[in-house]
């Protein structure tokens, strides 16, 4: 009993038992079989494409299943947190549709912030101590540098155990003097004694797993900052989180698996029931003729953040997400690779590859699929946070907006597929709006292909002088080839082909020069649409300036 009020007065008087939190954090009322997962990022960098991945899977497990999918903030390592990520975390979320069904903002197994969870951990920290399965640690950075040298030259394994862990064996009073005399110190887990063992776990991925337990004192409670507060390590406060939480599943990164048995260890130590795991290969990605894992520090397209500012569609992420862990659904339309379920026993031990191409083409696909309407609701959407200006000159004009998407069809009503992100549509269809559009004026601009810049300037000033805008697409195309004529093109490209010499060109030369004035390029949608959908005024203010200096058109 001495010992136990030694042992007490390391921690807050009041601090609560965990038999309060056991009864605080009841079990969950789920139909059998439900998974509660959860995804646990810490706040000391962006958001990784991996993350997504992870989260994309837990989410899925618990929603297919009638459970639960909660995200929690594991920001502990305060010395290394990065101001505003956990914010980033919220809005990368909110984005990519992956909203959890508690977090932050909602949820009684709360909180979901593992920093303001700190007298939890301290209470089951207590009692691992007061049942010597844990004890205080006073050895010093210095001193613990000294035994990892040590234990290099002697081709040790590095840790803190055997004649190395030298606070292991201090009694209770001993340690109470020390810290009663102000000396800083941590909490170690006490492992069991003697060389480890062989463990055995099942990994829903991986199936079997046979690895050397732990036989290292780890900490499990830092010493206290300079604010007073005593932190957890991850590895106990994620034990304790997931525990209390009543997660059944955990999804994280394969790079966790050499901590399976510490974990392991700590709940039995706690008498927890241990949750089943799933370890997830990570992303990789082709240099050269080898693979390596997609790096933060080399990779731009690493980053979440990249898809969201270059306005990759959520959607498409997430069929491309989907795609690299279950390859049955990579080939299926966004819709149906949306709704299908994702299955652990589908994925490989291996890597996928993440390929930027496919990707991409997998988003235009989406884009193209998707009516005038809510395709300019996307692109409203994503302006609103990322391109300002654009998003002014959409409000400004909203027809025009509308009937950029519109004329993306061809004639035939097929949908062009010109665009894989919203970043690309200023470039791609800027053109339709006055503000956005750059006049060309310049009869010896490389983009009308070699023509001379008299002829140019000739031809825009009859097309000017001729100008029809209303009426079918034949009689509008109609004008053209009466222009064409005239200044010597062919009127179409088979009697250009059947006799080159005799002409200055065919009429796609003529086409061009319209299409270069009105789109700013060589490529566009339908040549007609694009004029219908400017205006008559609006061509004729574009087709002027190229006019300058020409005779006179005549028509």
């Amino acid at each position: 009993m001495q010992d136990r009020a030694i042992i007490d007065s390391w921690f807050p008087a009041d601090l609560l038992p965990p038999a309060h939190w056991e009864e605080h954090y009841t079990p969950r009322e789920l139909p059998p079989g439900a998974r509660v997962t959860r995804f646990a990022p810490s706040p000391t960098g962006s958001m990784h494409l991996g993350g997504l991945y992870v989260a994309t899977l837990a989410r899925d497990l618990a929603r297919r299943s009638g459970g639960v999918y909660l995200v929690r903030i594991e920001d502990t390592d305060k010395d290394r947190e990065v101001a505003g990520a956990a914010e980033e975390f919220a809005r990368i979320f909110r984005y990519f549709g992956l909203e959890p069904d508690e977090g932050e903002q909602e949820g009684r197994w709360g909180p979901y912030r593992q920093s303001d969870r700190a007298d939890i951990y301290l209470s089951y920290v207590r009692e691992l101590v007061r049942e010597q399965r844990a004890y205080p640690c006073f050895c010093s950075p210095e001193r613990l540098e000294e035994n990892a040298g040590e234990q290099r030259r002697s081709r040790s394994p590095l840790g803190y155990y055997g004649k190395w862990a030298r606070c292991r064996s201090l009694s209770v009073r001993e340690a109470g003097e020390r810290i009663a005399a102000g000396e800083p110190y941590t909490v170690r887990l006490r492992c069991p004694a003697g060389l480890p063992g062989r463990v055995r776990f099942c990994d829903l991925v991986r199936g079997a797993l046979t690895m050397l337990d732990n036989g290292n004192d780890v900490v499990v409670l830092k010493s206290a900052d300079a604010e007073g507060r005593r932190l957890p390590t991850y590895h106990l406060a994620h034990v304790v989180d997931d525990h209390l939480m009543r997660v059944n599943l955990v999804v994280r990164g394969e790079e966790w698996i050499s901590s399976l048995p510490l974990h392991h260890q700590l709940h039995r130590a706690l008498g927890f029931r241990t949750p089943e795991y799933a370890h997830i290969a990570p992303l990789m990605k082709l240099d050269g003729s080898s693979r390596r894992k997609l790096s933060k520090r080399k990779d731009p397209e690493s980053a979440a953040g990249f898809y969201e500012a270059a306005g990759y569609p959520a959607a498409a992420v997430a069929h491309y997400l989907r795609g690299l862990a279950n390859s049955r659904v990579a080939g299926l339309p966004t819709g149906r690779a949306l709704a299908e379920p994702l299955r652990l026993a589908e994925m490989g031990a291996a890597g996928p590859m993440v390929d930027l191409l496919k990707l991409r083409s997998l988003s235009r696909e989406y884009i193209a699929s998707l009516a005038p309407a809510e395709a300019l609701a996307q692109l409203g959407d994503w302006a609103a946070g990322y391109a300002p200006e654009l998003l002014a000159v959409l409000r400004k004009h909203p027809d025009l907006a509308l009937a950029s998407f519109e004329m993306a069809r061809r004639g035939n009503g097929t949908p062009r597929k010109d665009l894989a992100c919203w970043q690309e549509f200023t470039a791609a269809y800027g053109f339709c709006f006055p503000e956005l559009h750059e006049t060309v004026d310049r009869p010896g601009d490389d983009r009308f292909g070699g023509l001379p810049g008299p002829a140019v300037s000739a031809l825009a000033a009859d097309l000017a002088a001729c100008y029809r805008h209303a009426g079918p697409a034949q009689d509008w195309f109609a004008v053209l080839r009466t222009v064409a004529e005239r200044h010597g093109f062919a009127p179409d490209v088979r009697s250009h082909r059947a006799d080159p010499g005799a002409y200055r060109g065919s009429i796609r030369d003529v086409a061009n020069v319209v299409r270069v004035c009105l789109t700013g390029s060589r490529r566009s949608p339908d040549l007609f649409q694009v004029a219908q959908s400017l205006g008559e005024e609006e061509v004729l203010r574009r087709l002027r300036p190229l006019a300058t200096g020409a005779p006179a058109g005549r028509c």
